[in-house]
């Protein structure tokens, strides 16, 4: 038994001496002689990409279904591929409903939104989103920014948590035959 851990222990130095490298000699082995050239050497740099600012337009319009449930579509400049966030909230008890779309040739549509026996009369906000450039596709990336820099206009705002700009949308809505008196600019629904 000791025979046999003498053996292993012995083969176990020899492999490790041998992994060493080098001659024997002390001189280190050729492929350790040869002098490393830079990482930044051999790549020429690049200029930096001058993007025009994108000034964010999103229009956004709802329509109530004979099911009493509400069906969104718009229009932005946003590139194609965007990734939106959509939310209908209810004013009076502040429930929501939200849902994700894309951008494709300037345009968006999502829904429905509410429960399945309809929404009750009243006001709904209606929001959409841009979201962060973290979670945006590379080509949205390209032109927004990592951090939405390129991004201007009135609907632009800083993101939360320090993420960049982010640009949002919002709209009232009533739904309901006998709206409100409001002083809001509003549009009101009526089952088509």
């Amino acid at each position: 038994m000791k025979a046999w851990r003498r053996s292993c222990i012995s083969l176990v130095a020899a492999v490790w001496l041998a992994g060493c490298g080098g001659d024997g000699n002390g001189a280190p082995a050729e492929e350790e002689t040869e002098l490393e050239q830079p990482a930044d050497a051999a790549q020429p740099v690049e200029e930096p990409v001058e993007v025009e600012p994108l000034a964010v337009e999103i229009h956004a319009s709802a329509t109530l279904r004979s099911d009493r449930r509400l069906m969104i579509d718009g229009e932005t400049n946003l590139p194609d591929e965007t990734r939106l966030l959509v939310i209908v909230e209810r004013e009076l008890s502040g429930v929501r409903w939200q849902s994700r779309t894309v951008v494709e040739d300037g345009s968006f549509a999502t829904g429905p939104f509410g429960p399945g026996s309809g929404l009750p009369d009243g006001g709904y906000l209606i929001t959409v989103n841009l979201v962060e450039a973290s979670v945006q596709p590379p080509a949205v990336r390209e032109r927004i920014g990592e951090q939405g820099e390129h991004l201007e206009g009135a609907l632009v705002r800083s993101a939360r948590h320090g993420l960049g700009q982010v640009a949002s949308y919002s709209r009232r809505y009533l739904i309901g035959s006998e709206p409100r008196r409001t002083t809001d600019q509003v549009d009101v629904l009526e089952v088509e």
